[in-house]
């Protein structure tokens, strides 16, 4: 029997599977998930998906916040860049908590409102979030229109309304 959590991250994927194809740059639905109702191979149990996981860490290369194109400092990832205007993070309520800005490495940074960088997803080997400590935040599911939907621990949705 499904939990009514996971009820409700179905339900939206199934809507968002089926709405209009969407362009590559596209807003992005956040949906708070309960890790404990994930495929062991979304979770952070997978050794892809592990913290511990060189790759994933963040002080490796292109995942650190010493790397410049992490930074808020640049403008692809400033709050004010209108690229990040097609690439909204928002709740099922339709409230906005911040952007998405993928980097030149194949980083995806997500950022909260203010251009503070909460998350990242490593370029390779993973779909999940880490936080900008290196936390296991979540996983980004990607559709067939090209869009996406970002799936976190309720801790990691608390990081951008901080």
């Amino acid at each position: 029997m499904f939990r009514p959590a996971l009820m409700t991250i179905l339900m939206l994927m199934v809507t968002l599977m089926l709405a209009p194809p969407l362009p590559a740059t596209a807003d992005a639905p956040l949906v708070v998930l309960d890790r404990t109702q994930l495929p062991f191979d979304l979770g952070p149990g997978h050794p892809a998906n592990n913290p511990a996981r060189a790759a994933n860490a963040p002080h490796a290369a292109w995942n650190s916040a010493g790397n410049t194109a992490n930074s808020q400092a640049i403008r692809g990832n400033r709050p004010d860049n209108p690229a990040n205007e097609q690439r909204v993070i928002f709740t099922s309520d339709g409230s906005v908590l911040g952007y998405y800005a993928p980097n030149a490495g194949g980083v995806l940074n997500l950022f909260d409102l203010n251009g503070r960088r909460i998350a990242y997803r490593p370029a390779r080997g993973t779909q999940s979030l880490f936080t900008t400590q290196g936390a296991w935040c979540g996983t980004v599911d990607g559709l067939r229109d090209g869009g996406m939907v970002l799936a976190v621990t309720p801790e990691c949705a608390r990081l951008f309304v901080r």
